[in-house]
């Protein structure tokens, strides 16, 4: 897990110069197969181009893909859309040579091509998308380039209010809280972590320990989520900005954290049960649960990996 104090991501230094390398590359293939005669471009493929000008054409497709990856160099993560339709053309351009070989519609040989034009681009321009991706989900409205502005653990306290309008000090004033903290409404394990809350809601309060949900959402769409667990009356912290999960310590995901393959994996059961829904929130936010007291944290979980879910019982019953 990242550092809950880690700024808004920016593109690698690398990313610039891999995007101008792909349209200098894709520039002068494309004038190479538009300038150059049929023959010296793929003829010694075996390959027979009934209409040269088709060959011609795709090669200033290829071109103009050049012209859009230079546009793109300059500011990589913010013209992610230029990358996006790119490497959408490098992952389907070689499916659809693998599927004419093995029909023998096309030759082997011509599969070379795929190895400069597409391949070798797969890498770079998926891992520009994630850093996109990231990017755009940390919220500029909120935080702009820099850090995010920090609390204390007791100024979060007083200033997280629940839908009723009462603040999460005047909560803990009377007694212990277990807070979920999930990351974001339609997250998958999020659903889950919600139903396991409302079927264990009674053992927790049996300990004395009065359950609470923290949330990304706005207090409408966090108000649909735990009406649909059963869950409404609850007291519910909106926290869009993230200040209270930051000063619980939950930082952001990285890949591993987020699509390794034992999320995948576990990850099966929950959607099959309770379906996905959009995202709302940063998908990147890490969650976790937090028995709470006036003096702070008495013990916590926090998620080790997205379908890391918490021991709620366990917690609250903790000394």
């Amino acid at each position: 897990m990242r550092s809950p104090r880690a700024p808004r991501p920016i593109a690698a230094p690398w990313m610039r110069p891999v995007l101008i390398a792909a349209g200098v590359y894709n520039l002068l293939w494309g004038a190479a197969v538009v300038l150059l005669p049929v023959g010296w471009t793929v003829g010694w493929t075996g390959i027979e181009v009934g209409n040269p000008a088709f060959w011609r054409c795709l090669g200033m497709v290829v071109g103009v893909y050049g012209v859009g990856y230079l546009c793109a160099a300059r500011d990589p993560l913010r013209h992610w859309p230029i990358v996006l339709v790119g490497f959408l053309g490098k992952v389907l351009g070689p499916i659809g040579f693998l599927f004419g070989a093995l029909r023998g519609e096309l030759p082997w040989a011509l599969g070379v091509y795929n190895l400069g034009n597409d391949l070798i681009w797969w890498i770079p321009f998926a891992l520009i998308l994630y850093r996109a991706a990231d990017r755009h989900a940390f919220g500029r409205q909120l935080f702009g380039d820099g850090p995010p502005t920090e609390r204390s653990w007791p100024e979060a306290a007083r200033a997280a209010v629940d839908q009723r309008g009462e603040t999460l000090a005047s909560h803990l004033a009377r007694g212990p809280v277990l807070l979920l903290a999930v990351r974001h409404a339609g997250c998958v394990y999020c659903r889950s972590e919600l139903a396991a809350l409302a079927a264990n809601r009674q053992r927790i309060e049996s300990a004395g320990v009065r359950p609470a949900i923290l949330t990304m959402s706005a207090a409408n769409t966090a108000a649909r989520r735990a009406a649909r667990a059963g869950l409404d009356d609850l007291p519910r912290f909106s926290d869009p900005d993230r200040t209270v999960y930051r000063a619980l310590g939950l930082g952001r995901g990285n890949a591993r954290e987020l699509f390794s393959p034992t999320v995948w994996a576990k990850g099966l059961a929950p959607f099959l049960k309770h379906g996905l829904g959009r995202m709302d929130g940063d998908g990147f936010q890490m969650g976790g649960a937090f028995l709470l007291s006036e003096n702070g944290v008495l013990t916590s979980h926090v998620a080790r990996h997205a379908a890391d879910a918490p021991d709620l019982p366990a917690l609250a019953q903790a000394p």
